[in-house]
This record gives structure tokens, sequence and C-alpha cells, in this order.
């Protein structure tokens, strides 16, 4: 543990999340690290997903709302063939289906689908929650529950790599976007089905990749290295802070 810090830090901390890790893992941690609780993040990540989480460490919670509204950028690999329950790799397989052969121009005219403003149903296994109870708590009890659709809205969906049952992409979308219910939905649309097999966020709004420092860096540093780190508040949100 380390030793409280005589004023407490204040500021948006990039951090380059792991895999295996939930969100709030990486909060506990930065909590033992800073020796403070007002520690947040602002986007939650899937354990199965990697990259760009933005802490907030101290006063810097209030801008929480404002830093989750932003738009993101994530990449990522799709595994063709392969439907699961929760739409991603940490899920049970449901069905397996052959792979047609597709080139590269028939992924990316399947892709053209899904840009622009659109309606997305919430996957059951999601942190949304129903009468109070997280969507994921009923799906592990085999319940399946009416959701309600959300706006979403995509702005680019980018074909990297095309080698079946293996494609690689890159996401641009609004916040609260299902990045593994639009690989559920394009297996589906490509009639072999699909499911996210690797997420990685590189940027949200301003913020990116590039000046992520990973989970592990940062809890090597001593404390006024890490406080070297933080923006500031007024350069985080500018428009919000006065």
């Amino acid at each position: 543990m380390s030793l409280k810090p005589v004023k407490e830090m204040e500021g948006v901390l990039l951090v380059d999340k792991p895999a295996g890790l939930t969100s709030h893992d990486v909060v506990y941690r930065l909590r033992r690290k800073l020796a403070m609780q007002r520690i947040g993040h602002a986007g939650t990540l899937d354990p199965m997903a990697t990259g760009l989480l933005i802490m907030l460490v101290g006063k810097a919670t209030r801008i929480s709302q404002y830093l989750i509204s932003l738009d993101k950028v994530y990449e990522g690999e799709i595994t063709l063939g392969v439907t699961t329950n929760s739409q991603d790799a940490e899920g049970e397989v449901m069905e397996t289906r052959p792979v047609p052969e597709l080139t590269a121009e028939q992924v990316r005219s399947a892709m053209q689908g899904f840009l622009g403003d659109q309606y997305q149903t919430p996957p059951m296994f999601s942190a949304v929650k129903i009468g109070g109870v997280p969507l994921y708590k009923k799906a592990r009890q085999g319940e399946e529950v009416a959701r309600e659709p959300r706006f979403i809205r995509v702005a680019a969906f980018d074909l990297l790599s095309c080698t079946p049952p293996k494609l690689t992409f890159r996401l641009a979308c609004t916040k609260g976007t299902y990045v593994r219910t639009i690989a559920h939905d394009l297996g589906q649309k490509l009639g072999c089905g699909a499911h996210l097999s690797a997420l990685r966020r590189t940027a949200s709004g301003k913020f990116e990749l590039a000046r992520c420092r990973t989970l592990d860096e940062i809890q090597a540093l001593p404390l006024p290295e890490i406080e070297k780190l933080l923006i500031p508040v007024y350069e985080a949100a500018p428009s919000v802070v006065r």
C-alpha cells in the first residue's frame, strides 16, 4: 500500500487496460496505488477488451458524464462461423456453421449496411438494468427479456484484413454501442454467424491510445511521476469547466 499523498491528486489518467480485468478492477488497483477512494472511469470495457480506459482521479470525477459521452474508436477481430450466447469469445458456443467463400468486397459490402443512425438492442449479456437487475444476471439464469432498442451512430466500419474465418476491422461509433452485437449481426448478414473474438479501444474523443500507459507501468511508478501523467480537468473538458 502506497503512502497517502499530502494533497489529493486530481486529473484524468489514460490507462491501457489489459485483457482479463474489469474496468472496476482497474479502479480498485489505482485506489490502492494512490491511496484514495475518489477514482472512477469514463466508459466501461469488457474484461476481454483492451485499450484506452479513461480514469478520473479526485475532483475529475465531476466531468464523468462529459467524457462518457465521447465518440469511440475500436479495432478488433471477428470470427465467422461460430455464434456464442454473449456474442463474444467469453460466452458459450451456441452454433457452428460452415463459412462460405467470401471476398473482401463481399464483406465490405455487408459492413456498409451498418453505417449511419440506427437503433440497437442491447445484448442479454450486458450491464443494462431492467427493474434494477442487470441483464447479465438474468441471462446467466437462462432468462431472456424484452429490451428497449437504443439510438447509436456508426461513423465508420472498415475492413482491415479478410482471411476467413477471421476478419479484422476498425469501428468508429457513438457511446453505448455494443461492438459484439455488430459482430454478431454481421455474421448473420453473411449467412454463417459470428462472434467478437478480440477488441481494443484506440480512441475516445480527442484521447488516443498512444497517450496511455499500461496499468503495470503506472503501478510501478512513484506517486510524483503518476501525478505528472494526469491531464488537468480544464484541458480534458474545456467546454465543461468554467
